[in-house]
């Protein structure tokens, strides 16, 4: 009895390795078959999702024994299957979320045990399509406008993968649009530490940003000071730079960076038009007091425009030799025009303006 009690036993045993093994054997079946027939447009995402349904209870049954749960196939089929809902589910947010969820535990659970390798080409399908499942509900949240939403997933991509710049600019995107603009500095940031061609351009953005929606001008010159090191040539960023300092009254410093930069490129007309910038604003902020003088102060009145005139008279040489330089200049031969045209020189203001038209149209 005891020989026949044994044998009971481990046939008994026996019987449930293979009944869970066949769960897992049925699993690669179905997704066999899944690969063979659902990669078509043409097969209705309800059939799909049944037919994952189906496979994903294979692996259910599977992991929920002690003794398949240690076979690494029940892990990358189950991760196989979850991750292809995660991403072709288009419809069901929370659940394209949910079986997110289960394809990343799959493949953490399935990698322990997977010790000689036997199933990485499978995890490595799945951990591709998490990555594109990420990606994809970043890009349909962001088309539905939901950039809250957006932003999360784009930020979940770069943790799936840290190099994807085109997610962390997709996620500044995102926050911009919700006017989140400390997530939107951190974001282009990133983008900028892993050499995007967008660099320069997202520098401009960022002192904008830091200038008009932080208000923040010692960020703003940091940056610039950055920004400036990598990409000399980018003219807005001078340009910033030396307003700002006009801005705190600081034109001094302005004009000696400027003529710095200048006397380093004699032939840059950007500088020259720039060093006129220094007083041209300075004569326009003069110009906004003095349309707020009472009309009655004659006096007051025609002392602010002499110093506005003053100011103008600095400007005209640079203004002039940046044209010497580039007798196409479009600052230089805007800002004049204005200038003229504020004098009543007619004579001049027509010269520039005949100039102005000749130029091809951008």
């Amino acid at each position: 009895m005891k020989r026949v009690f044994l044998g009971i036993i481990l046939a008994g045993a026996v019987s449930s390795v293979f009944a869970q093994k066949s769960e897992v054997n049925e699993a690669k079946k179905k997704w066999g078959i899944f690969q063979l027939t659902s990669q078509g447009a043409s097969t209705p995402l309800p059939k799909k999702m049944e037919a994952i349904k189906a496979g994903l209870a294979h692996t259910d049954k599977a992991i929920a024994d002690e003794k398949s749960k240690i076979m690494p196939e029940a892990w990358s089929y189950r991760a196989l299957f979850a991750s292809s809902a995660a991403i072709i589910d288009t419809v069901d947010a929370a659940n394209a979320d949910a079986n997110l969820k289960i394809a990343q535990d799959a493949i953490v659970e399935g990698k322990k045990i997977d010790t000689k390798g036997a199933e990485k080409d499978n995890f490595a399908l799945a951990e591709t399509n998490i990555a594109n499942a990420v990606r994809n509900a970043g890009v349909m949240a962001y088309n539905k406008k939901d950039y809250k939403t957006a932003y999360t997933k784009f930020v979940q991509a770069t943790e799936i993968n840290p190099q994807d710049t085109a997610m962390y600019l997709n996620a500044g995107i995102a926050a911009r649009n919700t006017e989140n603009w400390p997530a939107t500095v951190q974001q282009f940031k990133k983008v900028i530490s892993l050499n995007s061609p967008q660099s320069s351009d997202l520098y401009n953005e960022l002192v904008d940003i830091t200038l008009r929606k932080q208000k923040d001008t010692t960020a703003a010159l940091a940056i610039i000071k950055e920004a400036a090191a990598k990409y000399p040539e980018n003219v807005e960023l001078i340009k910033t730079e030396t307003q700002i300092y006009i801005d705190r009254g600081d034109a001094a410093k302005s004009e000696q960076m400027l003529n710095s930069l200048a006397s380093k490129e004699p032939n840059n007309a950007s500088y020259q038009v720039l060093l006129g910038n220094i007083y041209f604003s300075q004569a326009l902020k003069l110009q906004n007091d003095r349309n707020k003088i009472d009309a009655k102060k004659v006096k007051e009145f025609n002392d602010v425009t002499a110093k506005m005139n003053g100011l103008l008279d600095k400007s005209l040489p640079y203004y002039k030799k940046a044209l010497e330089i580039d007798s196409k200049n479009v600052g230089a031969l805007e800002t004049l025009k204005t200038i003229y045209g504020f004098r009543n020189d007619t004579k001049n203001y027509e010269d520039i303006k005949k100039r102005l038209d000749a130029l091809p149209k951008q």
